[in-house]
């Protein structure tokens, strides 16, 4: 058993985030970070783009951000949250620039602002095109020189711990309290109880749900199932953001980001045809949002029966570009794709995840005592679909005030329930783990052919029928032998396929992210 004060599920610049902020106000308290790889694997990790702030006042406004960010969630965003969470933005930069983050500068000094989908200013800040990776190399240094902060990794969190497992009588079935999780040590397959007074969700999205996917291997909606099946609320799970341009490549997962920065930059959109087609769906043409650029790539495919598009900036300017995006430069030419002389095949992949818990300005779920912040959150920032690049600003922000409402309520709690160790009995390793992947695969199949980009009625239903069946199956195995992070996974892909195909049935109008053909 480990007891700790506050216990963080994830490592990406949520978790992170909020842990510093924890441990330095607090330095008495024991913080505890868990995560089922290793510290720096994150959603995190792999964000290009950067984060869209309103640095510059004289050509950009927080009105200019915050329309933006409105017209992008295509009416679904809380206002209220879009306000607060803009206006905060560069607060929290400067907050993380002084903590040791290097974004790139114009030779004059100031910082070199890019330009994306949905906007209609240059705010990206950034790091060249690894602006994540920057972010989490900032923080897991800082996170170190702390001795009240540790990293647990290869820890795979198997549920939260609420008075169901304590066989305590609830007077009302809403009145749940989180007192820790069951994680399982992937390194010696022991499952320990881990203590806490206060826990903190940040365990990223949920593409790996998807056959296709920008996600990584880990993002498979691990704290999102947890805190459904522990009675959290789950919200706007229908509203799945597509990236437009993954690298073609096939056999590879998870799939190359090719960053919209660069269409911001100047790259255009052609079919194999070497024609332009941007122009018939948006006045915007390659800056119109995600959701737009997405809808236009798959609608041109099923028109061509081609297999991808083509992203050419044959036309740039080498040298910025080799600035700006060097190792998006080097992954295409380690393919055989030099692009000032070949144009980059690209198809839509499964990126973002706009629904999720759902939490209040604080971070706190409907669960005591737990928290919620980052991808696998639901605050309202997206509505029906994300503006480029506000989903670092999102993290930066709630972790924020997660860690604000964390020191308040910290004093007012105890350790003083006896909770149970796992209950394992009844398990076996099972005979033929053929079924774990061979399941998986059909979750992503089905995923991918019925609750992708453009959806029908017939689809989902279909779709709903065959994750029902696969649900099932995947609760019997779990019933039935030894626990792995595999079975695990599985498990969790099961439960948000399920809640975002329910969600996607329920949604009876097209908004942002969410398109069925049927409701035209």
């Amino acid at each position: 058993m480990i007891k700790t004060d506050f216990l963080i599920i994830g490592s990406g610049i949520a978790g992170l985030t909020y842990a510093l902020k924890v441990a330095n106000h607090l330095p008495k308290a024991k913080i505890t970070i868990i995560t089922k790889a290793n510290e720096s694997e994150s959603n995190t990790k792999y964000a290009q783009g950067g984060v869209a702030v309103a640095l510059d006042q004289l050509f950009d406004s927080f009105e200019k951000h915050i329309k933006d960010t409105l017209i992008a969630g295509d009416g679904l965003c809380k206002k209220e949250v879009v306000e607060f969470v803009i206006k905060e933005g560069p607060e929290r930069i400067k907050e993380l620039i002084n903590w040791g983050a290097k974004f790139d500068k114009e030779t004059s000094g100031k910082y070199n602002l890019g330009k994306e989908g949905g906007h209609t200013a240059n705010r990206i800040v950034h790091h060249k095109d690894c602006t994540g990776l920057e972010m989490e190399r900032t923080l897991l240094k800082k996170i170190h020189q702390l001795p009240n902060i540790t990293i647990l990794s290869h820890y795979f969190a198997i549920d939260l711990i609420t008075e169901h497992h304590l066989d305590l009588k609830r007077k009302n079935k809403n009145n749940i309290n989180c007192f820790g999780i069951y994680a399982l040590n992937i390194l010696n397959n022991k499952i320990i109880k881990i203590i806490s007074k206060i826990s903190l969700l940040a365990t990223g999205g949920s593409g790996q749900v998807y056959l296709n996917t920008t996600n990584p291997i880990i993002a498979s909606g691990d704290g999102l199932a947890m805190a459904h099946r522990a009675g959290a609320k789950v919200k706007n799970m229908e509203f799945v953001q597509f990236h437009p341009t993954a690298l073609y490549h096939p056999g590879e997962s998870p799939s190359f980001l090719i960053s919209e920065a660069v269409r911001g930059f100047g790259g255009m959109l052609k079919t194999q045809s070497s024609n332009l087609f941007m122009h018939k769906y948006d006045s915007r043409q390659e800056l119109a949002s995600r959701d737009i650029v997405a809808r236009a790539i798959d609608t041109e495919l099923k028109i061509s029966g081609d297999d991808f598009v083509y992203l050419d900036c044959r036309q740039l300017n080498k040298k910025k570009f080799l600035q700006h995006f060097p190792n998006i430069y080097e992954k295409c030419k380690s393919i055989g794709i030099d692009v000032f002389e070949k144009m980059i095949p690209v198809v839509p992949a499964a990126h973002y995840q706009c629904g999720g818990i759902e939490v209040n300005k604080y971070g706190q779920t409907n669960i005591k005592n737990l928290y919620a912040c980052g991808e696998c959150a639901y605050t309202g920032l997206h509505g029906a679909n994300r503006l480029a690049s506000n989903s670092l600003l999102e993290a930066l922000v709630y972790a924020h005030h997660c860690y604000l409402s964390s020191i308040d309520l910290y004093p007012k709690l105890n350790f003083n329930k006896p909770i149970p160790d796992w209950n394992a009995e009844g398990t076996s390793e099972p005979r033929e783990k053929i079924f774990i992947t061979h399941n998986k695969k059909l979750v992503q199949q089905t995923m991918n052919d019925f609750v992708g980009i453009v959806r029908s009625n017939q689809g989902l239903k279909h779709a709903s029928k065959r994750i029902k069946l696969l649900n099932y199956e995947t609760k019997v195995l779990y019933n039935s032998t030894i626990l792995s992070p595999q079975l695990c996974e599985l498990r969790n892909l099961t439960t948000v396929a399920k809640l975002t195909i329910e969600q996607s049935i329920k949604r009876k109008k097209n908004k942002g992210a969410f398109f069925n053909i049927d409701l035209i």
